[in-house]
């Protein structure tokens, strides 16, 4: 927990306290104790409700995530005009980020540091569960790039349930995340493998069983929506059968590189900010990059990949966003997969050559 220095002692004027917001089972507990410990501290406080949207407010997602957004802030000022209980408590709301995309703690801290400055806020009161959209939670991340950018932060003191128990829910949310990883497991193996010879299928369905059966409360740390969750199931099926085209195109113009004698390769590092979710989705893109001859994902932090590319063919490619705009198609939807391509949106670039 940061200290931000404030002596204890009288009361002052104004405290002004900036409450970043997400739905955890903690945010009601961050609510109540930021408004009771401000209103020690002072006879006029000043709470300031955020919900910081990691998505582009022009993306397919993003018009209901404002809408999510605004419903959640809503609550919040019932919760507060509650826990003042007749104390002067002024309330401001606010969705951030509507008009840019989040990649990760930074970019939250940035977001919010500015948000402090413009209204003089005295500190931040962290929910420990905070997760704007992510499959984990943010929040040690979070603090580091929050005490990097001198802002006072406080993360409150709330009564967590165990881990085991968020994580693995009820028995439904468990058939659920074992169906989702078993045939995500079977699909990445059978696309590896021979799926025209039988032991594959065998040996596929045994090692997809051991990966769910182990690491399904890993891969998902969030409850599946029991009508989402089929459709992505149908959705990553057509899914397979595009990227082994990707694979079998990548293919043939590796190998015509490599028959020209003059071999004319053009290796280069490159980054892509995706536009993907972090946890799952971003792991397939990643996956599915490095399943394509020719590129491989060096490192993927937050949204940002770099990505190594072999020759220019490969790198246009990716440039293109065929892969992730499938992805996309994958958890979204047909309608999010309609989006401009990272070179369109300038968020593609090389920056390095084959000495790296």
């Amino acid at each position: 927990m940061y200290n931000d220095g404030r002596a204890e002692g009288p009361t002052v004027a104004t405290e002004r306290l900036l409450v970043p917001l997400s739905e955890t089972v903690t945010v009601r507990q961050t609510v109540g104790y930021a408004v009771r410990s401000g209103l020690e501290r002072t006879d006029d406080l000043e709470c300031h409700l955020v919900v910081a949207m990691p998505s582009d407010r022009e993306l397919p997602e993003g018009t209901s995530e404002v809408d999510e957004a605004e419903s959640l802030l809503s609550k919040a000022e019932s919760w507060v005009e509650e826990d003042a209980e007749g104390s002067s408590v002024t309330v401001e709301t606010a969705v951030l980020g509507a008009d840019e995309y989040l990649f990760g703690p930074r970019d939250f801290a940035r977001t919010f540091a500015s948000y402090a400055a413009a209204h003089d806020v005295d500190r931040v009161v962290l929910d420990p569960e905070y997760q704007p959209g992510s499959t984990a939670g943010i929040i040690q991340p979070l603090e580091r790039e929050l005490e990097a950018a001198g802002l006072a932060y406080e993360e409150a003191p709330v009564e967590r349930p165990a881990r085991h128990e968020r994580l693995i829910g009820d028995g439904t949310q468990r058939f659920d995340r074992l169906f989702a990883t078993f045939v995500i497991s079977y699909g990445f193996y059978m696309i590896l493998g021979d799926p025209t010879y039988w032991f594959d299928w065998v040996t596929g369905a045994a090692v997809a069983g051991i990966v769910a059966a182990t690491l399904a409360n890993v891969t998902f740390t969030f409850p599946l929506d029991r009508v989402q969750s089929p459709l992505r199931t149908v959705r990553f099926a057509l899914y397979i059968p595009y990227l082994l085209y990707e694979i079998v195109k990548a293919n043939l113009a590796i190998s015509v590189v490599i028959l020209r004698p003059s071999m004319p390769i053009d290796p280069k590092l490159t980054r892509v900010d995706a536009r993907v979710r972090s946890g799952l989705p971003l792991l397939a893109l990643a996956n599915s990059i490095t399943l394509t001859p020719g590129t491989l994902t060096v490192r993927a932090d937050d949204q940002r990949l770099i990505v190594h590319s072999l020759i220019a063919d490969a790198r246009e490619d990716l440039f293109d966003g065929s892969l992730e705009r499938a992805v996309r198609f994958v958890f979204h939807g047909r309608d999010s997969a309609a989006i401009a391509t990272p070179r369109e949106r300038d968020d593609a670039e090389i920056i390095g050559g084959e000495e790296l």
